[in-house]
């Protein structure tokens, strides 16, 4: 992580004075990383001290343990779940008059109902792009130019999808002329899945986290994946090849992640604002970059962000169909879920 080089001077001064020091007012629920100080100058430096974090290692894993009794004040998680989180009645709405960025919000990244209820529950703050990542030495760009390369015997058991059921739906509902998941119909869920049926047997194998990938790829063992734009930069910092397209005939996916305000927190409900304008400000557009997130506050992405360096990163804006992750019902979700586990396993 690059954080100390990231910081300006009041910021870097408190760190380095208090570099150990957590703020007992806020405990956020979060992956690991996030806790990085770069995230949140604004936080630093309006209270001295950063927030106590706890994490975890996937949603579910967080979802069981708030539902337990665990009482954070915030909450770190991907579209994917804020339904699933929402009906459960573990979360308050945002006031979103303090949210200082709410109205920059990308809306490409908000859609129209982002907490697909009446009130505002998820706030997103970071996304990335899912796309093919491929060997360009071993494989020519033309046959990359459409998602049905995954299905392409020439590459049997040279392919990987993410072991995770939203980018596994997102790439197979792209590949079979679906743009906008909160809408698939029936039938439109039947043609991914039977697609995604058709590439299991083309692949190597599932890959679980983009550091696992990343040593499928240099290693030679997979030549094509769908993957996280995050892969890219870090296999091109490693002088490794790779190349990452975003734009086959079909589209990509984007993925967003935010905070949702938990019910039973107890610590300062002010100090839960004061990140969520310090994670969406200016200041951390860049640090978020640098380690492979966008900054939902598109104003901030303008101004603070060259269009090399979002292409540096795979985040360039892009001129073919874009499915973005947003929520879904949880009916849908948990039907995908269990679909995917069926594929999985051959069937």
């Amino acid at each position: 992580m690059k954080t100390l080089t990231l910081l300006g001077g009041t910021a870097l001064a408190l760190l380095t004075t208090t570099a150990v020091a957590q703020d007992g007012g806020l405990l956020v629920l979060d992956y690991p990383g996030f806790e990085e100080p770069a995230y949140h100058t604004g936080y630093l430096e309006k209270h001295g001290d950063v927030p106590t974090f706890s994490f975890f290692g996937d949603e579910e894993e967080a979802f069981q343990k708030i539902r337990s009794g665990f009482q954070a004040d915030i909450a770190h998680i991907c579209a994917g779940s804020v339904t699933k989180w929402t009906e459960s009645g573990i979360l308050d709405e945002w006031d979103t008059t303090k949210i200082e960025a709410y109205d920059s919000l990308d809306s490409n990244l908000t859609g129209t109902d982002v907490a697909a209820t009446d009130g505002v529950y998820f706030i997103p703050t970071d996304f990335g792009s899912t796309g093919v990542a491929y060997n360009p030495d071993e494989v020519p760009a033309e046959d990359v130019a459409s998602l049905a390369v995954f299905k392409d015997p020439k590459y049997q058991g040279r392919v990987s999808l993410p072991d995770n059921v939203d980018d596994a739906y997102a790439l197979a509902y792209l590949a079979t002329g679906v743009d906008n998941w909160t809408e698939a119909t029936d039938e439109q869920f039947e043609a991914a899945s039977s697609w995604l049926r058709e590439v299991h047997p083309n692949l190597r194998t599932y890959w679980t986290d983009p550091a696992e990938l990343a040593q499928l790829m240099a290693s030679g063992e997979i030549l094509i994946s769908w993957a996280w734009n995050e892969t890219y930069p870090t296999m091109v910092d490693e002088g490794r090849p790779i190349a990452f397209q975003r734009t086959p005939t079909e589209g990509s996916s984007l993925w967003l992640c935010g905070y949702v305000n938990l019910k039973d927190g107890q610590g300062e409900e002010e100090k839960a604002y004061d990140y969520i304008n310090a994670i969406l400000a200016p200041a951390a557009a860049l640090p978020l970059l640098e380690n492979g997130f966008g900054t939902a506050n598109k104003a901030a992405l303008t101004s603070e962000i060259t269009e090399d360096q979002l292409k540096a990163a795979g985040l360039e804006p892009i001129d073919v169909p874009v499915l973005a992750q947003l929520p879904m019902s949880n009916e849908m979700r948990e039907r995908q879920a269990e679909t995917f586990e069926m594929i999985k396993a051959g069937f």
